[in-house]
């Protein structure tokens, strides 16, 4: 039973395998019970499951809290490490809104029905978990072996915030993606969707054999995986800057995630009305990139500072973004 004491990137393997099998249950109610028959998921129940992951994020966030506070699981106090977390999870919640465009542009483009969405975004999230994971362990290897890779990070996000201040954004064009092109080039790929199926066996028309072939909602839920990858390039440095906790990192980051999937379908048919979060991200990316050089020049800020700023900005961002858009009409998806 040593193993369950030892450590795993500086926190006991009980830790991670605890968070782990939580997750995992989550994804079984999700995918066994919620999910069991394809149906299309409603705008209230939609929030109404989202409300549900919030909820257990910020008592899993006081469960950090209480356990570094008393369990003296790391050198800094309860007080820091759940600062840490809840702001690690706004970030990473508000940057997961603006993926719900391209998701919604990968359904379409694919012909994907509703009632077959929720599924493919669940079990998306298996990868987004693996991924994070991967990506998240490597910046803490680097952050670890070389302290000034925080200085890269902070100016990555600086420079990312103000590239979203100032340049447009431009029109998606999905048939042109060069993983759609790779896949539909080295795969066998069917015309049409079978159901909630990723693979089919079908007749070869240039075999004659009989041979497995990917269906559309595979390639949709491949795309949507290589674009979290994407995004994971702006989130896993944000909340590097703001701790090098390696669990608090990735537990924040994992359950804002889980609760996007809920999310998505209230979002979706109006993510027109939230033009104006895009300037409150890059705020935000701003601001926690040079929070790395104001703790080394001028002195470390409070983190209950940080977490104010943070959430104050993403706040006047979904305001403002619904004040100025009021009265218009939700997009059809």
């Amino acid at each position: 039973m040593d193993f369950l004491v030892s450590e795993w990137m500086g926190k006991p393997f009980w830790m991670w395998k605890g968070f782990l099998l939580i997750v995992l249950m989550l994804l079984a109610f999700d995918l066994g019970v919620l999910n069991r028959k394809d149906k299309e998921m409603g705008v209230a129940q939609s929030l109404w499951l989202s409300a549900f992951y919030i909820a257990f994020a910020m008592l899993y966030g006081a469960g950090i809290w209480w356990a570094y506070e008393v369990g003296e699981l790391t050198t800094s106090d309860g007080t820091h490490a759940g600062i840490a977390y809840f702001t690690g999870f706004f970030i990473e919640k508000a940057l997961s809104i603006d993926n719900v465009f391209v998701i919604s542009l990968i359904f379409g483009y694919f012909a994907i029905p509703r009632r077959y969405q929720y599924r493919a975004l669940v079990w998306g999230i298996i990868g987004v978990i693996l991924l994070r994971g991967i990506m998240i362990a490597a910046g803490a290897a680097l952050v670890q072996q070389y302290s000034w890779v925080l200085y890269i990070f902070g100016a990555f996000l600086i420079a990312t915030g103000i590239k979203m201040l100032v340049v447009p954004e431009g029109e998606q064009d999905i048939s042109k993606n060069p993983v759609v092109r790779f896949m539909r080039k080295h795969m066998r790929v069917t015309d049409e969707l079978h159901g909630q199926k990723f693979f089919v066996r079908q007749m070869d028309a240039t075999t004659g054999k009989n041979l497995a072939f990917a269906t559309p909602l595979f390639l949709a839920l491949a795309v949507i995986n290589i674009a979290d990858l994407i995004f994971a390039v702006d989130s896993v440095p944000a909340i590097f800057a703001i701790t090098t906790d390696t669990f608090i990192v990735y537990t924040a980051n994992i359950m804002a995630i889980l609760g996007l999937r809920a999310l998505y379908f209230a979002l979706a048919a109006m993510v027109h009305r939230f033009h104006y979060l895009k300037y409150a991200l890059a705020l935000v990316l701003v601001f926690i990139g040079g929070k790395i050089f104001w703790n080394q020049m001028v002195g470390k800020l409070d983190p209950a500072i940080s977490l104010g700023v943070t959430a104050l900005i993403i706040a006047a961002g979904i305001f403002v973004s619904l004040w100025k858009t009021r009265g218009q009409q939700p997009e059809s998806c």
